[in-house]
């Protein structure tokens, strides 16, 4: 918080209540308590949550007659990031923001300190426009220091000719040399920083290409020396565990990392390829996750289903869809929906991605012989209520799950198919008999992720194609008349749903920024749970295709990923767009 004159500060206490921020009675209460305890006005005002921070810094700089910045969310280029260093932007809490007519754009928490301006100025050699912004984002733009890529390429230090030179068991000590380390952790810090799922470590004849996938999208971030691959990759291995001098065979690690005061889990897949090694890191982000089902996107009749499936005493609730579509973030929540003292669960994963008080979760390792199948079948003489299989990968782990759902069990487990009734014909593949199927079966949910569209938004009326095609998707599950409207929304899980048969419909697309590619920002899942209903239970007697399956499912009120997509995209969640391109393959 900026140092204030008592002139600055009697015009923030009048601006406050004038504005109807805080009722004079409240401020004259944390004045007192603030007088008292000597502690600032105005911090004591934003650490009890009376006004945001960002709304006082934007008052105090009108007050001040200062230009205002919220930085929160911003993303500033390197190349400016550069003109100020980062230790004197750490001790003035002063950070660059472009060059504008030879000036210089400074976001201070203080920018009513004159001492400090003319520093900076000086210090530049430019003259600087000054704005005033709050800490939160003074420290965001300081991070972004400690993300510059183009520090990575000072690893390429480590030429070709010493990697050839090196013989295997003094890998070691390159890969500990202080450019390779800040090369991997910069790489890491990037990702992290970025949202970003996976990092895909890639060699090429003469380079490595670097690429990140954030909300489900690959995107190359920077190409590196050929020479630093070796390097590299080796320290990827010794931090995970791995055998450095094995290139001949695919293997498996994983080791975690703190960034930005938070541990994040990193799950390592290594492959010999063409030319060299590819890396696959999976970054699990172990802070951000509530595991709560509305917030995860489950809604109306879907939300319904699946809490009747997993109130049953016994049988199998299963989810399917393609990898990294959240099928075990569905699975952690719905432990965590039943969840209780009264219940013994216990899960065997590979790997235990999070961690959860009151649940007994096993660690998969084939190494020593744990499969999921040999676990299960420990599992089942540990006197569990409710059993978490990771993956059903075989027949003879999926057999020992109908089994356990038979004998008073409640199984969840997931499935790769690309929609919820293609669970069932691939249970049949694994040889499980058709009346096992129908008896043990209670709930499949079939799932994928799209791109939300980014708060920075604009509205826009639908085109002629898309309007026909919001109809034949979802125009027989909207409401016919404004008297419908409250109970449609209601029963489908979305607020104020528009009239069927308009001409048109309000959609959004997002802004295209640096910090929200293409208009997109985080992701949401899209559901389509199914009930196994008696007359479905026949059709798995008889061996129905999939699709006969699906359609019965409709017909007895399923909503299907896409039509939940377009219902979300209608309420300005995603766009339509997106939906097409995740759910092409779906009915």
């Amino acid at each position: 918080m900026a140092l204030l004159t008592n002139d600055i500060q009697d015009k923030m206490i009048n601006l406050l209540v004038d504005e109807g921020l805080v009722r004079r009675e409240v401020l004259d209460e944390v004045t007192a308590t603030a007088t008292k305890e000597n502690k600032p006005l105005f911090s004591l005002l934003t650490s009890e949550n009376i006004v945001d921070d960002e709304l006082l810094t934007h008052a105090i700089a009108q007050v001040s007659g200062v230009p205002y910045v919220n930085l929160t969310n911003s993303l500033i280029d390197q190349e400016v990031l550069s003109l100020l260093p980062l230790d004197i932007a750490e001790r003035f809490m002063a950070v660059p923001l472009a060059e504008v007519q030879n000036r210089l754009a400074v976001a201070m928490i203080d920018a009513n300190n004159v001492q400090a301006v003319d520093y900076l100025a000086n210090r530049i050699q430019r003259p600087i426009k000054v704005f005033m912004a709050s800490e939160a984002g003074v420290r965001h733009v300081l991070d972004q220091y400690k993300t510059d890529l183009s520090t990575v390429g000072m690893a390429a230090e480590v030429s070709q000719a010493e990697a050839t030179k090196t013989e295997a068991n003094d890998i070691k000590t390159i890969v500990q040399d202080s450019p390779i380390s800040r090369a991997l952790s910069t790489i890491l810090e990037y990702a992290v920083k970025s949202r970003a799922s996976d990092v895909h470590i890639e060699p090429l004849e003469n380079s490595l290409k670097i690429r990140c996938r954030v909300d489900g999208v690959l995107r190359e971030i920077m190409q590196l020396p050929k020479s630093i691959e070796p390097a590299l990759v080796s320290r990827i291995k010794i931090l995970s565990n791995l055998k450095i001098d094995e290139h001949r065979i695919p293997q498996d690690g994983q080791f975690a990392v703190k960034v930005s005061n938070k541990e994040v889990d990193l799950r390592i897949a290594i492959s010999p390829v063409v030319w060299g090694e590819q890396v696959v890191i999976r970054l699990l982000d172990k802070s951000g996750n509530t595991f709560d089902l509305e917030q995860m996107g489950y809604a109306g009749r879907a939300l319904r289903t699946i809490r009747k499936g997993v109130k049953r005493p016994n049988g199998m609730v299963l989810t399917s869809g393609p990898t990294g579509s959240g099928k075990s973030t569905s699975l952690y929540a719905l432990i965590k929906e039943i969840k209780d003292d009264t219940v013994n669960i216990v899960t065997l994963e590979d790997p235990v991605e999070y961690k959860m008080d009151g649940v007994n979760q096993i660690q998969v390792n084939a190494d020593v012989g744990l499969t999921f199948a040999s676990g299960l079948r420990s599992i089942l003489r540990q006197d569990p209520d409710i059993v978490m299989v990771g993956e059903m990968r075989d027949a003879e782990t999926a057999n020992l799950g109908v089994q356990a759902a038979l004998t008073g069990h409640l199984v969840f487990s997931t499935l790769h198919t690309n929609s919820a009734a293609g669970v069932l014909p691939r249970l049949l593949d694994m040889d499980i008999e058709p009346f096992l199927i129908a008896s043990t079966v209670n709930t499949i949910i079939g799932q994928r992720l799209v791109r939300r569209v980014a708060a920075k938004r604009d509205a826009y009326l639908s085109n002629p194609i898309e309007t026909q095609s919001i109809l034949s998707t979802v125009g027989h599950l909207l409401p016919k008349t404004k008297e419908e409207v409250a109970r449609v929304s209601e029963d489908l899980g979305y607020k104020d749903l528009p009239l069927a048969g308009q001409k048109a419909y309000t959609l959004v697309k997002g802004r295209d920024t640096p910090a929200t590619p293409r208009g997109y920002s985080g992701r949401a899942g899209l559901y389509e749970v199914m009930d196994v209903s008696e007359q479905i239970q026949e059709l798995i007697v008889k061996r129905a295709t999939s699709g006969d399956i699906q359609r019965k499912a409709v017909e007895q009120g399923m909503i299907t990923m896409r039509q939940d997509g377009y219902l979300k995209a209608l309420q300005g969640i995603t766009t339509l767009e997106e939906v097409n391109r995740v759910t092409s393959d779906t009915a």
